[in-house]
């Protein structure tokens, strides 16, 4: 395998570990946010919690993973959806507003319909397209090390994997 393709797997494995562990967050701390990002050599979570919460996390996300839970892999608000709904919704709005000669206002309508449109139909495809972005098989990896960091005000937790 060569380094870029190892980069590449790597930060999927790490990407589908993010989800999984947010997915457990979210159902300890309902009332909590987390935002993350991942990378070839582990992954960041924003939110607030200590060291001890995140190491549990991550573990029971690794197992379940393991275990065969690759729908934890998948986040409603990955990036990945964000992206495909901004793109969808823009290029309905671009083809709406060339496809009309009309007035203004013809135009504002049927640009309006398509984003409507696009919209909601972007997300299966987000969710498809997180299929390619993330790798739920996740045997070969073990967490190396776990952070809490500061950055101004905002808390994070940095994990990352041998």
């Amino acid at each position: 395998m060569n380094v870029l393709t190892d980069v590449i797997a790597r930060t999927r494995q790490h990407h589908a570990i993010e989800h999984a562990t947010i997915h457990v967050l979210t159902a300890r701390h309902p009332d909590r946010r987390f935002t993350g990002y991942s990378d070839p050599f582990g992954f960041t979570i924003y939110g607030d919690l200590d060291e001890r919460d995140m190491r549990s996390a991550v573990g029971d996300a690794l197992l379940r993973l393991q275990a065969g839970e690759r729908q934890l892999a998948l986040h409603p608000n990955c990036g990945t959806n964000l992206l495909t709904t901004a793109l969808a919704a823009t290029l309905a709005g671009y083809a709406g507003a060339l496809a009309v000669r009309g007035s203004w206002l013809e135009r504002l309508a049927v640009t309006l319909v398509l984003t409507l449109v696009a919209i909601p139909a972007s997300r299966p495809l987000g969710f498809r397209l997180q299929e390619y972005t993330t790798d739920a098989d996740v045997g070969d990896r073990w967490v190396a090390g776990i952070r809490l960091m500061q950055i101004g005000s905002a808390q994070l937790l940095r994990v990352t994997f041998d």
